[in-house]
């Protein structure tokens, strides 16, 4: 289906990952996790709120029992760079102890967000613990951090769209879009 034009499409610079690719490469992240954890019904915990479109994507069809829960951090708030400080705001419901654990992640960029939520859910004692992220920034690493599923590798874009969003916004464009600067340069 075609997305009509709106003002937020106009915001947006150019296209980086059509819905096409998106769908395809999840589709190919979903077969190599329901093999990885055939038999092991893993937990699979969305990183709220970006995670979502991919997340609900992800687990729709994984094709072997698992669970779902869900944990919200904040480190960006409406900033375009990531603050340097980490905060639990909703923490997961189930117990981890003994169980095959993946966390799942929009975008990982500077990596605090993963370590954090890494090194905090490692502490409950999973069987094993692991993290797919749709996007990977490598170039923007400040810790040695790589997460163990990437749907794709990107340039050091501001990226928007598929769950991403900036100050609230774009999380509905069903594509990966490049903002253009002067949207969010101007709103400095």
């Amino acid at each position: 289906m075609a997305f009509n034009k709106t003002g937020l499409e106009n915001d947006v610079g150019y296209v980086l990952l059509s819905e096409t690719q998106i769908r395809q490469r999840v589709q190919e992240l979903d077969m190599q996790i329901t093999r990885d954890y055939e038999g092991k019904n893993p937990l699979l915990v969305c990183v709220l709120k970006g995670a979502v479109n991919f997340y609900s994507d992800l687990c729709r069809n994984i094709a072997d029992y698992m669970e779902m829960d869900f944990i919200a951090i904040s480190s960006y708030g409406n900033e375009m760079k990531h603050s340097g400080i980490v905060r639990l705001i909703k923490d997961i419901d189930k117990s981890i102890t003994g169980r095959h654990v993946i966390i799942v992640e929009d975008i990982m960029d500077s990596g605090l967000t993963l370590n954090y939520m890494t090194n905090l859910l490692k502490t409950r004692n999973p069987a094993s613990l692991k993290t797919v992220c749709l996007l990977d920034k490598p170039e923007r690493r400040e810790c040695a951090i790589t997460p163990d599923y990437v749907g794709f590798v990107i340039p050091d874009e501001f990226v928007v769209g598929y769950g991403l969003d900036y100050a609230g916004t774009y999380r509905n464009l069903p594509y990966i879009g490049v903002l253009k600067p002067e949207v969010y340069t101007d709103a400095e």
